[in-house]
């Protein structure tokens, strides 16, 4: 089965878009979202609609948690808290039951899928060789799909005694996922972070287990334009322009 997967959109309706334009070019059987549908940008009501009719599995993030009020913002950042805050007076309530029916972590045609970790679905970061290989060692299936950092990356342990190996995935970097243990983060659609401006998102495939990374341009002058316009801090549009 080919799949894409898409994680951390954050109300980025250009972003999102653009990424299914380029996904539809050659169309998946199936997409996974990993979380983080809405927070950070301006446009949560559009992005949750199209993700819950386009999508065949969505999970839950933290900042859609906070936004549901099942999570304290007070270790988020001050603007992240800002967008928390408005998004709660101006999501419809279909978005907050869309979301409230989601979970952290599944998983699907035998591969996990956590928003953050299989450590902690909700809040771990996994940037670094010791957290993946704890989390490789936990992770009851081979391979496991992660969000949460916004940086496209990949880590595996191919047994063997060969130790925990990782690194950032550029654009139209391959995988070959058929042996050993893997943890695959896709990057964020909505506000990557890994300095590469783009929209990011990854394609699976689970019969000969391989997968390939993606960026696409998108409009982010109509993304920045719409958070200043909605009254969201600025910074959390000019960030777009840079991937960080």
């Amino acid at each position: 089965m080919r799949v894409a997967v898409i994680s951390d959109i954050h109300s980025n309706l250009p972003a999102l878009r653009a990424t299914l334009e380029e996904i539809d070019r050659d169309p998946p059987e199936e997409i996974w979202c990993l979380g983080d549908v809405v927070g950070y940008g301006a446009q949560p009501d559009e992005c949750a609609e199209i993700v819950r009719e386009r999508c065949d599995v969505c999970l839950v993030g933290n900042h859609d948690l906070a936004v549901l009020g099942e999570l304290d913002i007070s270790s988020f950042s001050a603007a992240a808290a800002d967008a928390v805050r408005w998004t709660r007076e101006n999501f419809a309530e279909s978005t907050g039951e869309f979301l409230a029916g989601l979970g952290p972590a599944g998983e699907r045609s035998g591969v996990g899928l956590f928003h953050a970790s299989p450590r902690d679905p909700v809040w771990e970061y996994v940037l670094t060789l010791e957290q993946a290989k704890d989390c490789l060692d936990l992770q009851p299936q081979r391979l496991a799909l992660i969000g949460h950092s916004h940086v496209a990356l990949y880590f595996t342990d191919t047994g063997h005694g060969v130790p925990v190996r990782g690194a950032q995935a550029t654009d139209g970097a391959s995988l070959d996922l058929a042996e050993g243990g893997w943890l695959v983060n896709p990057g964020s659609v909505g506000q990557p972070r890994d300095g590469d401006k783009r929209a990011a998102w990854l394609e699976l495939e689970t019969d000969d287990w391989s997968a390939k990374f993606h960026r696409v341009t998108y409009d982010i002058d109509a993304a920045a334009a719409a958070i200043v316009s909605a009254g969201l801090p600025k910074h959390l549009g000019d960030r777009l322009y840079v991937g960080q």
